[in-house]
Parts: C-alpha cells; sequence; structure tokens
C-alpha cells in the first residue's frame, strides 16, 4: 500500500480499500450530516455490510480502470476522501469528487489531495480533461473548484434530484495543457 503526504499537517492520501470498511462507517457517521445533503455517498455506507459493499464497487472499478478511492486521512485518522467518480482512459476524460467530514473542514486537505489526484491523471495516466460536478448550492465544493484554477463550463439547471429537491449542478473541468501551464 503506499501512502502520499499531504502536507507538514499530518495528512495523507491512502487508498481505501473494502478490509477498511470499519473504519470507514465510523468515518461516515461522524461525516454524515455534512455530506447526506449533497450526495448519495453517505446514505450508501449506513451499517458495515453497506460500507464494505461501498468500498468493493470502488475496488472493482478499480480493477476496470474505471475509478478511484482514494481516503484523506488527518494524524491517523480518515476525515474524508477523494475519488475519481468517473474515469474514462481510453476518451482521456475522468471526474473527480470529495467529501470531509467537519473536523477536518478549512484546513485544504480536498484541494491539497485533489490537486495530488489531478496530476497522477494528467501527467501518469495521460487524460486530457478532468471534471469537477457540484450542486450550485454547495458552495464549498463550488470553491474547490475555484482554488483548483477549474474553469466554470455551465449550469445544468434542476439537473439533479436528491432528497426529494432538484438541485442545480455545476459542471467545472480543467484541460491538461492547462493543468500543465497553472498547476491550479
Amino acid at each position: 500500500m503506499f501512502t502520499v503526504s499531504l502536507g507538514d499537517d499530518g495528512a495523507e492520501l491512502r487508498p481505501l480499500e473494502p478490509w477498511q470498511a470499519e473504519e470507514f462507517l465510523a468515518h461516515m457517521d461522524r461525516a454524515r450530516a455534512l455530506v447526506d445533503p449533497w450526495i448519495p455517498f453517505a446514505a450508501a455506507a449506513t451499517d458495515l455490510t453497506s460500507a464494505r459493499a461501498l468500498l468493493q464497487r470502488y475496488a472493482d472499478r478499480q480493477a476496470a480502470d474505471t475509478g478511484r478511492l482514494y481516503g484523506i486521512w488527518l494524524d491517523g485518522t480518515l476525515v474524508g476522501g477523494v475519488l475519481f467518480r468517473i474515469f474514462e482512459a481510453e476518451n482521456g476524460n475522468c471526474e473527480i469528487g470529495c467529501w470531509l467530514e467537519a473536523a477536518a473542514e478549512g484546513r485544504g486537505l480536498v484541494t491539497r489531495a485533489s490537486r495530488t489526484l489531478i496530476d497522477w491523471a494528467v501527467d501518469v495516466r495521460g487524460m486530457h480533461r478532468v471534471e469537477w460536478v457540484a450542486s450550485s448550492a454547495n458552495r464549498r465544493s463550488v470553491a474547490v473548484a475555484e482554488r483548483l484554477g477549474m474553469t466554470r463550463e455551465g449550469v445544468l439547471r434542476e439537473a439533479y434530484p436528491y432528497r426529494g429537491k432538484r438541485h442545480d449542478e455545476e459542471i467545472w473541468a480543467v484541460l491538461a495543457p492547462d493543468w500543465r501551464n497553472g498547476r491550479g
């Protein structure tokens, strides 16, 4: 297994795998209130069986080269994560996403972890386009896309039904030449 340091504050990025289901579930229980209004990720991991199943789906996606899941640890505690929700190596397109528990907010962890994923996608895997999709109402997520130097390409009005409400989705992206030139 590998660990990537995210700075001098004890933050690390590591693969998040099925054998870590218990730790992941404990983290989701802490993160649920913050994550659940925006994405179904927390709702998909409500007990050990469902947490393991979610992690296994991403392990299967990694094996198929169609997605990947990484945890963010701070001083040895899982506090969030980033993922390739979509990874289309043949087309050179991918989408990254994130989540974080409240205790870890305001430290730049998601931005640093996302930069690591984009660097790898562009430099190692040769991806041409990296997308970020967020509810317009999720200002923290939109702010990460801005900090990464992504371009807001548009808004899909009421495109995402979640929890009985339709959300506008913002599409942000960075192209490989722009990433290499600006490094977010």
